[in-house]
């Protein structure tokens, strides 16, 4: 059965927007045997450990772009309650002995076929397609409070909390953002929005000056030199890392600082890994491709032919950037640490794959535009 409806045009994909992700992910596989070559020696006794694997998840990630972009968008209005009830149980799975993995003192992983897979990356793209879904069908009623803006609110505060509940604060956060701009782009009233705004920060700080480590976190960031050999290490050799770099960088694998002095560098902060190595001038490419990635993805939801199509895109290219922002933001400084990935760049299986499967989303929107003269 075709779902696509008569006055909807099919055009060729945004092909500079793919080639944009290429790019990326070409950077991250090329910046992850650089910062882990050593570190995979030492733990595995192959430098190739983490390099092989960062193709495997790009080749698996890339075919997942591959699917979603040849099913048409228009096909999730149907399964869209399927979708979602995989993503809860999926989330919720992480919670079953045996079945959720605990890394660091978070429980936020399961196995999947022996590759350890996030499920809560899945969930964040499941709940844009239904907050697409839901905002469509309530377009009419929008500006109303029990129409237009609890209903969401509700669904955001229980999918945050699933992730909460794995000690993952910034995937929430990550959440509560890409639903209050959805929201915003769907027409809800404004004084609905701030008001969740200003109703938030007193949960945030409840829920900060609740936990010793995100407590911890805050003091780090605000002063990380108070205990520079504890919770201030990490952001004091990232910075020492772009110190190092410059303007030009010390050269492709020729950085120090992954030399088990800056934890998490092939992951976390591969952005700090990047500065050494390549200067302000490879930052500032990466900054590019990631601004050139936001304005492809708001131009397409401006171009596609219907609301749920448009809040999708809208959904998807929030999720990448937004993430991509808070990462650079933390590995620079300017925010708390909060363990989110650079997408397409970092080492992480569930990230990448589930970001290319966005971005295959965002390609087959892209393929569609509204017949001139049509409603």
């Amino acid at each position: 059965m075709n779902d696509v409806r008569s006055d909807y045009q099919r055009v060729h994909m945004d092909s500079a927007l793919l080639f944009c992700v290429i790019f990326l992910v070409g950077i991250g596989i090329t910046m992850n045997y650089s910062a882990s070559a050593v570190l995979s020696e030492d733990t595995y006794s192959d430098s190739y450990y983490y390099l092989k694997r960062s193709l495997l998840f790009a080749s698996l990630g890339f075919a997942a772009m591959a699917a979603t972009m040849k099913i048409s968008y228009v096909h999730y209005r149907r399964v869209v309650y399927p979708i979602l009830l995989v993503a809860i149980l999926l989330v919720g799975s992480v919670f079953i002995p045996g079945v959720g993995k605990t890394i660091g003192g978070a429980t936020r992983w399961i196995n999947l076929a022996g590759i350890r897979f996030q499920p809560s990356e899945a969930a964040k793209v499941a709940m844009i397609i239904f907050l697409a879904y839901s905002l469509e069908k309530k377009s009419k009623k929008i500006s109303s409070f029990a129409v237009g803006f609890l209903p969401h609110i509700v669904f955001m505060g229980v999918v945050a909390a699933f992730v909460l509940m794995q000690k993952d604060f910034g995937s929430a956060m990550t959440i509560a953002i890409i639903t209050w701009f959805m929201m915003f782009v769907a027409g809800v009233k404004v004084k609905y929005l701030v008001g969740m705004f200003v109703a938030m920060l007193p949960l945030i700080f409840m829920l900060v000056s609740g936990s010793d480590y995100r407590k911890q976190r805050i003091l780090s960031f605000m002063n990380p030199w108070s205990d520079q050999y504890g919770s201030g290490f990490q952001i004091i050799q990232s910075f020492v890392a772009f110190n190092q770099g410059g303007w030009l960088g010390k050269g492709l694998g020729q950085g120090q600082q992954k030399l088990f002095y800056l934890p998490e560098a092939h992951t976390d902060f591969i952005f700090s890994v990047i500065g050494e190595e390549l200067g302000i001038l490879g930052i500032s490419v990466v900054i590019a491709l990631f601004c050139f990635f936001c304005y492809r993805g708001l131009k397409i939801s401006l171009n596609a032919p219907d609301l749920f199509g448009r809040y999708i895109a809208v959904g998807c290219t929030l999720l990448i950037g937004m993430e991509a922002l808070l990462n650079m933001g933390v590995v620079m400084g300017l925010l708390p640490t909060k363990g989110l990935t650079l997408p397409f760049v970092s080492y992480g299986g569930s990230s990448l794959v589930v970001s290319l499967a966005a971005v295959g989303i965002l390609l087959n929107i892209s393929t569609y535009k509204r017949v001139q003269g049509t409603l």
